[in-house]
């Protein structure tokens, strides 16, 4: 499935996870380093200007999930542990999986692009998803739309909204893994109906409410309900008919609509105020719940 995106990805592994990670340093290392960090795992990106020669390797106890976003290399050396090999070009759209444990050797020749890379902590990822990729093996040299566009989207949206909110990361990483195991990993995910009683659903919406304004991770939220998160997500999707991250931000515009109708805040103000990462993020947010944007709201109310 995987293109060998890593060099670069692979140094990014090194930073985000600097004290867990066993990596040799490679021949030269990329630019613009961006990252963020959650309870469950990593994403960083960053860009290479064109290289004849990078050549390095990797051994990471997290699980690395890797997209050449834009341009590529002329040819990519891989070989891991367990006998995988990997002798191509390295192309836009492709993306990369390597294991928790297992070491990358790798040289890539006329390099220079663009990547993102999401690093998952093996330790949390069947209780994340309800499923495994663990026996899932190094993969490399070839395209998968799915995974590349969610770490294109990564990408998009931090770059946007200069960083990433952890309920979407959550998010995103259950989606992800979710596929992983199901397309590549052999595992089928149960969709084993759990429900949420109305005692627990209220236990997590008045700790939404009360935290609006502060970082709302969905591990939190399952430790509420006392469900692992995969089956969280789905038992709230079942009563509520939103996910876990469609009703924050729902309640969240709630709230900007009552503070922009009685207050003087300015949009930056409120924004943190409603715990949105950004003005940008928040105003994106409010436009697509209301169709209008938090400005034009605020006048109806002639303030």
């Amino acid at each position: 499935m995987y293109s060998g995106d890593v060099a670069a990805q692979e140094v990014a592994m090194h930073r985000v996870f600097e004290n867990a990670s066993t990596i040799d340093r490679l021949s030269s290392r990329p630019d613009g380093w961006r990252r963020t960090q959650w309870a469950n795992g990593a994403f960083e990106t960053a860009y290479r200007p064109m290289t004849p020669i990078v050549e390095g390797r990797i051994l990471s106890p997290n699980h690395l999930i890797m997209a050449t976003l834009s341009g590529g290399a002329e040819r990519h050396e891989i070989s891991a542990d367990g006998g995988h090999r990997y002798d191509g070009p390295d192309l836009p759209s492709t993306v990369s999986f390597l294991p928790a444990g297992c070491e990358r050797r790798l040289r890539l020749h006329n390099v220079g692009w663009r990547w993102a890379a999401i690093a998952l902590d093996p330790a949390k990822i069947s209780a994340i998803a309800g499923a495994s990729i663990e026996g899932l093996g190094p993969l490399s040299g070839s395209e998968d739309s799915f995974v590349w566009n969610m770490l294109a989207e990564f990408e998009r949206v931090d770059a946007l909204e200069g960083g990433l909110d952890a309920i979407y990361c959550d998010t995103m990483s259950l989606a992800l893994v979710v596929y992983l195991a199901r397309r590549y990993g052999g595992a089928r995910v149960k969709d084993t109906s759990i429900k949420l009683p109305a005692w627990r659903l209220r236990r997590v919406t008045e700790f939404i409410d009360a935290h609006l304004s502060a970082t709302i991770r969905i591990a939190d939220l399952a430790d509420l309900a006392q469900l692992s998160e995969g089956h969280f997500h789905r038992a709230f999707r079942a009563a509520t008919g939103q996910t876990p991250l469609a009703f924050v931000h729902a309640r969240r515009v709630a709230m900007a609509k009552q503070l922009l109708a009685s207050s003087k805040l300015s949009v930056a103000q409120m924004a943190l105020r409603v715990g949105f990462l950004s003005p940008a993020h928040f105003a994106r947010v409010f436009r697509s719940m209301t169709g209008q944007s938090p400005s034009q709201y605020r006048r109806s109310f002639h303030l």
